[in-house]
């Protein structure tokens, strides 16, 4: 019997009338209704016409989330007075609860993402409703890219609705051809913030670490709100760890059930939670819990203010979910989780002036998560650039090009991007394309009979990160699963039997069986080419280049090669760490890696000299190295040049002569510049053709280098054509006469000014300060022991001001020297005044 009272109580049905108007007119729609209001359950049903005598109808509504999907299919059909499988029905991965008199099929948007592409016309489906569309999870906005293609090329007919609290209204309605937006006001019972942030500032999250303080505050909170407030209280916190560790802090609360709600929970758990409990009952749940689900009796809510989302390490080959601050929209669905059946409150813990700062919605999964799926299923579809699939937000180029290389590697694509039948298989295993391609070749390559069976459960682990406590080995891992009693073990189990359909023991190889544990490796192998690694001191090397480390006591410690399926960055590091990994030997590696397996010649400067060898190397891991004899000289050229550019010229056989050459060349650079070299080091590299050639190419180690003499090589980058070349000494002389007649060396050290350092007697007589290419010398005046007794660029002013006082500190230290009165017009001489007759 249908339960018309809960239904009329819900706000959503004053909305009917002009979304059945919006369908008919133009057959999209998109509906903005608040939390609690009933777009999830009451819409489906009166859209399949299941409320009047309207036309009969078959609706698909896809949820984000296996446990929104059960749920919402449950409570549909609660309101129509029946069990599910009868007019209402659901199916998830691994579980399809249907009869052949079901009109509404609640779906996760991954099922109907397969559905789409075995039969794009969605026959005997009438209108499709896309929920919790403000998600905006990548299997959601690529499910909703096709359904507008299949309404526009095929199924006019084909009804669509966008529904959601708190969504970019305008953008989904440009995006579904300019579809009205229909909004339901509803009843909304108020939601009272308490700003409830720590009393100390806390580390923000990194990685997946948050900071145990936090969650220390957040239990404390917790208990705050039992002691003021009346209900349930419904606390959001990020994943199932910080779940863990704030149930833990929550003990002792005498008659209150402290309930854990996660997509690991068994679906006992999960079910309990949505029905009204005999005591109180504190929920800590992850995001699971934001959309689509009522929690009967909760009228608090307490927000960690966090969230996961999926990041992408491309540099080191990584993905995995990442902890970052809740958007405002998020929060806002939090926070109506307390108002869905009478006046509540929210816990918010940070402050008001943060909260401003949030971001406005998550970040779409499209611009930050790995889009290898997403590319298989977009080149499946017809569009391997995904150029005309109508997204909210195109994928970044960078992330498609690292997803077609994927693709292109495991045999998905073809060179245009095209999907192979290989990849058309692959995208309907509804797993990952790399494990999709473990699956396969592990039951191609390993022998028939158990091959498939193990392959088959392998992938079901790594299909769904498996609980810590069942360890870091892949091996122990996959018997932890086995004798599970959990809610983790009963969904692995049913995905096992889903996989090993897939997989028909007939297709296995012809090889000879392998034993358990190295089918487990091989598995992890084939899936991560690119994270198989050697033992290289304290860490392991992948040969993709990244390096890892292991946890301390993990069952791996000691194996040569692993296969590494799981890994993280732990904060502050920059090797990766491994969560979970399988040993395997060098003939796996060499297999599931063999598309990276070269041998190379390898001429190249290191620890001070030319090295050469031949390299046999699986990507960055070398297998076999041994010396290597008649090098190519073009290789060797470039080693002893990259050896110049890391040591200097000073390879280079460093005589007096040719460093003061390099100083005058740098001198008339400066001030004459063309047709004078630049003698930087930059420049000599750039031109190191014209001036270190024959000699470069008859060297093949630094010894060589060591024999060339850098002033005659130097002199080749003299302007010996325009004929200016004649003129170095004239303009940048080596020496220069001073009065005394002694022939003075000029230092250029500083291409700027140089240096003319002079006995002061040796200047007498001589009346302005000598210049070469018209720049005046830096004249050091020195005393009769040759220290520095003044610095002048201007000898006349010296002589007529300076002069005095240091012939007044000086001559009683050097009586047998000359200091005349005048030294503008004395005789200037080299010798003391013994000498001079004096």
């Amino acid at each position: 019997m249908i339960r018309y009272d809960a239904l009329d109580a819900l706000p959503v049905r004053g909305a009917l009338p002009a979304l059945h108007d919006a369908l008919e007119g133009h057959g999209t729609a998109v509906l903005v209704a608040p939390p609690g209001t009933g777009k999830t359950t009451l819409v489906p049903l009166a859209l399949a016409g299941l409320l009047d005598e309207g036309p009969a109808r078959r609706v698909v509504v896809a949820e984000p989330r296996r446990i929104a999907a059960r749920a919402a299919a449950r409570r549909m059909a609660w309101l129509l007075g029946e069990r599910p499988g009868a007019r209402v029905g659901y199916t998830v991965r691994g579980e399809r609860v249907v009869g052949r008199h079901t009109r509404v099929e609640v779906v996760t948007t991954g099922v109907l993402l397969q559905r789409l592409q075995r039969d794009q016309e969605l026959t005997g489906v009438d209108a499709v409703v896309l929920d919790e569309c403000h998600e905006r999870h990548l299997d959601a906005d690529t499910t909703a890219a096709f359904l507008w293609d299949v309404r526009q090329a095929l199924r006019p007919d084909l009804r669509l609705v966008a529904a959601s609290a708190t969504t970019d209204a305008e953008g989904w309605a440009r995006l579904l051809g300019g579809a009205p937006v229909v909004e339901a006001r509803g009843v909304s019972h108020p939601v009272e913030v308490v700003w409830s942030p720590p009393a100390r500032p806390v580390r923000p999250p990194h990685g997946m670490r948050v900071d145990p303080a936090l969650l220390t505050h957040v239990a404390s909170v917790v208990r705050r709100a039992l002691a003021e407030r009346d209900g349930d209280v419904l606390c959001f916190l990020p994943g199932v760890g910080e779940i863990a560790r704030v149930a833990g802090q929550l003990g002792g609360l005498g008659d209150v059930d402290v309930l854990q709600v996660h997509g690991r929970a068994s679906g006992a758990v999960q079910d309990a939670v949505l029905v009204p409990g005999a005591r109180r009952r504190v929920v800590l749940a992850t995001s699971v819990a934001e959309s689509s689900l009522t929690v009967p009796g909760v009228r608090v809510v307490v927000d960690a203010g966090l969230a996961r989302e999926p990041r992408v390490d491309h540099a080191r080959g990584l993905s995995a979910l990442t902890t970052v601050r809740a958007s405002r929209a998020a929060a806002q669905q939090r926070a109506g989780r307390a108002g869905r059946e009478a006046p509540g409150v929210v816990y918010r813990c940070w402050t008001e002036a943060e909260d401003v700062r949030l971001p406005r919605f998550p970040a779409p999964e499209i611009k930050v998560a790995d889009l290898t799926a997403f590319a298989l299923q977009a080149a499946c579809w017809g569009d391997p650039d995904a150029s005309s699939l109508a997204l909210l937000d195109p994928p970044p180029a960078g992330a498609m090009a690292a997803a077609r290389s994927v693709l292109t590697a495991v045999g998905a694509v073809d060179a245009a991007g095209r999907a192979t039948p290989r990849g058309t298989r692959l995208s309907r295993l509804g797993v990952h394309p790399r494990l999709g391609r473990a699956l396969l070749d592990t039951a191609g390559s390993a022998g028939a009979g158990g091959a498939s069976e193990v392959a088959a459960e392998v992938v079901g682990l790594l299909s769904e990160e498996a609980p810590r406590e069942y360890g870091d080995e892949l091996v122990s891992v996959l018997r932890a699963a086995r004798r599970g009693g959990d809610g983790y073990a009963a969904r692995w189990r049913a995905e096992v039997r889903r996989l090993r359909g897939a997989v028909q023991p007939e297709e296995g190889g012809r090889g000879a069986p392998l034993a358990e544990d190295a089918l487990a490796g091989l598995v992890a192998a084939l899936a991560f080419p690119e994270r198989v690694a050697r033992k290289d001191g304290g860490s392991y090397l992948m040969v993709s280049g990244t390096r890892a480390e292991l946890p301390a006591g993990s069952a791996l410690r000691g194996a040569q090669w692993i296969a590494v399926a799981v890994a993280d960055r732990p904060v502050g590091r920059g090797h990766a760490r491994v969560q979970l990994g399988a040993a395997v030997d060098e003939g796996t590696a060499r297999l599931a890696a063999g598309a990276l397996l070269t041998e190379r010649d390898e001429v190249r400067w290191s620890g001070g000299d030319v090295v050469a060898r031949r390299v046999e190397a699986l990507g960055a891991v070398e297998l076999a190295v041994r010396p290597l004899t008649g090098a190519d000289p073009g290789l060797v050229r470039e080693a002893l040049l990259e050896g110049l550019r890391q040591e200097g010229l000073g390879l280079l056989r460093r005589t007096a002569d040719a460093e003061a050459l390099r100083a005058r060349l740098a001198f008339l650079r400066r001030h004459l510049g063309e047709p004078w070299p630049d003698v930087s080091d930059d420049a000599l590299h750039a031109r190191v053709d014209e001036w270190l050639e024959p000699e470069l190419g008859r060297a093949a180690r630094r010894a060589d280098l060591a024999r060339i003499d850098a002033a005659e090589a130097l002199a080749r980058l003299l302007p010996w054509a325009s004929g200016e070349a004649a003129r170095l000494d004239e303009l940048a002389p080596e020496r220069i006469a001073v009065p005394s007649g002694s022939r003075i060396r000029i230092d250029y050290a500083d291409p700027e000014q140089p240096v003319l350092a002079v006995k002061l007697q040796e200047m007498f007589g001589l009346q302005r300060s000598p210049r070469i290419a018209g720049v005046p010398l830096l004249v050091h005046l020195l005393s009769p022991a040759g220290r520095p007794a003044a610095v002048t660029a201007d000898l006349a002013s010296f002589w007529r001001d300076g002069y005095r006082g240091v012939r007044a500190e000086l001559r009683g230290r050097y009586p047998k020297h000359p200091w005349p009165e005048d030294p503008a017009t004395a005789e200037p001489t080299r010798y003391t005044k013994a000498r001079l007759g004096k």
